[in-house]
C-alpha cells in the first residue's frame, strides 16, 4: 500500500494553542480509496488533524498534500472534501432534498440535474422518499444518512467525518458501521475518521493512527496495532491487557516474582513489564500435564459471564498475589466456576503471546 504515491500526506504538522502543544510534528500518508481512523483519548489532537485538514484551523508548521497539490494555504472550499460532523448540522427549516442540495451550487447546475442528483444520493443512502421530511421528523441514523449523503452530493475526493456516530445509541452505530464501511468501499473515496471508540476504528479502517498528546504514536493495521503494539498505551487503549513486571534472565527467559516465563525472542536487558492479551491465555483443567512452558496452576478468584464468554480473574503460583484475566468459552467457565468445583485450573502464558516493553 506504500509502495504508491499517497493521496493525502500529512508532512510535519505542529499547532500550539498558548503553551499547549495539540499536534506535535504529525506525519502521515494516506493512500486513496483507504479508510484510515485517527484513534485516541480526548484531548490527543485527533480532532485538531481532522480540522486542519479541512482548512477549519491554520497549523502553525508543516503542510498538507492531496493528489500532489500543496492545500495547506487554501481556504476550506477549495479543498474538495466533503465532511460529516459529530453533530449532523442539518438545517432544520429545510427538508431533506434541500438539505441535500445546499452544497450543489445552483450556478454550476441546472435544477432538474440537481433533483437527480439528490435522488441519486438518497437512493445511495436508503432513504427514497424522504425528500420532503423535515430533520425532526428524522431518527438519529436517519439525520446521520441525510448529513453523509450531503458531504457526498459533489462527489468530493476525500470524506471527513468527526466522531459520525458518537451520538447514536449502541444498535443502531453497530449497523451504520457496517453500512458506512461498505459504501466507503463502493464509492472508494478516500476517507479519514475521527472516533476514541477503539471498536468502531477496528471494524471500519484500514489503518489506524493512533494518537496521544498531540503526537502520532502507531499507524498500522488493526491487527498489527492488536498483535503488536508499539507501546503500553497502545496496547492499553486498544483492547485489554494483562501487565506482569518482570526481571530479565538469560537464555531469553523473565523472572515474574518466582515464575520463570520463556519468551520467543530476546529479553531486554532492563527489567520491564510483559504484555499478553487475556484471550491467548489458555486455561487448562488442573489435571492437565505441566509439560507445556510458562504453564502454572493457579486460583480462580472470579468470574464474569459476559454471554460469549467468562472473564476469569486467575492467581498463577509463584507470581506471588498478581493476577492475569483470561478470556474461556461458556462452557468451560461454567465448569470452572460450578458450585462444588476445585476453583482450581492451569493457566499458560504461550510464549509467542508474550511481549516484554522496557
Amino acid at each position: 500500500m506504500s509502495a504508491n504515491p499517497a493521496f493525502l500526506s500529512i508532512q510535519g504538522l505542529h499547532k500550539q494553542f498558548g503553551s499547549f502543544t495539540a499536534l506535535d510534528q504529525v506525519s502521515l500518508d494516506i493512500q486513496a480509496g483507504e479508510l484510515v481512523c485517527l484513534l485516541g483519548p480526548s484531548g490527543c489532537g485527533k480532532t485538531t488533524l481532522l480540522r486542519c485538514i479541512a482548512g477549519l484551523q491554520q497549523a502553525d508548521r508543516g503542510a498538507i498534500v492531496m493528489a500532489g497539490r500543496d492545500i495547506s494555504p487554501l481556504p476550506p472550499q477549495q479543498r474538495d472534501y466533503g465532511i460529516l460532523f459529530q453533530s449532523y448540522a442539518l438545517f432544520p427549516n429545510l427538508t431533506v432534498a434541500q438539505n441535500i442540495a445546499y452544497g450543489l451550487s445552483p450556478r454550476r447546475r441546472l435544477a432538474d440535474q440537481v433533483r437527480q442528483r439528490v435522488s441519486e444520493m438518497l437512493d445511495l443512502v436508503g432513504l427514497s422518499g424522504s425528500e420532503d421530511k423535515y430533520p425532526a421528523q428524522l431518527s438519529g441514523g436517519q439525520q446521520q444518512r441525510v448529513a453523509l449523503a450531503r458531504a457526498l452530493a459533489p462527489s468530493p475526493s476525500l470524506l471527513l467525518l468527526d466522531e459520525p456516530m458518537s451520538a447514536l445509541d449502541a444498535q443502531v452505530r453497530e449497523r451504520l458501521r457496517i453500512e458506512l464501511r461498505a459504501l466507503q468501499k463502493q464509492l472508494s473515496i478516500t476517507t479519514l475518521m475521527v472516533t476514541h471508540d477503539q471498536e468502531e476504528a477496528m471494524v471500519m479502517a484500514d489503518r489506524i493512527a493512533v494518537m496521544e498528546k498531540g503526537r502520532l504514536v502507531q499507524f498500522d493495521r488493526p491487527q498489527a496495532l492488536y498483535r503488536s503494539p508499539a507501546d503500553p498505551f497502545v496496547a492499553g487503549f486498544i483492547g485489554e491487557a494483562n501487565w506482569l513486571p518482570y526481571t530479565p534472565l538469560e537464555d531469553a527467559a523473565v523472572l515474574v516474582e518466582r515464575a520463570r516465563l520463556d519468551l520467543d525472542r530476546d529479553a531486554p536487558v532492563a527489567p520491564g513489564r510483559l504484555f499478553i492479551r487475556p484471550e491467548n491465555i489458555r486455561v487448562l483443567d488442573s489435571a492437565s500435564p505441566t509439560a507445556a512452558a510458562n504453564t502454572f496452576l493457579a486460583d480462580i478468584v472470579d468470574g464474569v459471564f459476559l454471554g460469549r464468554h467468562y472473564k476469569l480473574i486467575l492467581r498463577p503460583e509463584g507470581m506471588d498475589g498478581l493476577t492475569v484475566q483470561a478470556i474461556v468459552n461458556p462452557e468451560q467457565g461454567d465448569r470452572l466456576l460450578a458450585p462444588l468445583a476445585a476453583r482450581r485450573c492451569r493457566v499458560q502464558l504461550p510464549s509467542e503471546a508474550l511481549h516484554a516493553h522496557a
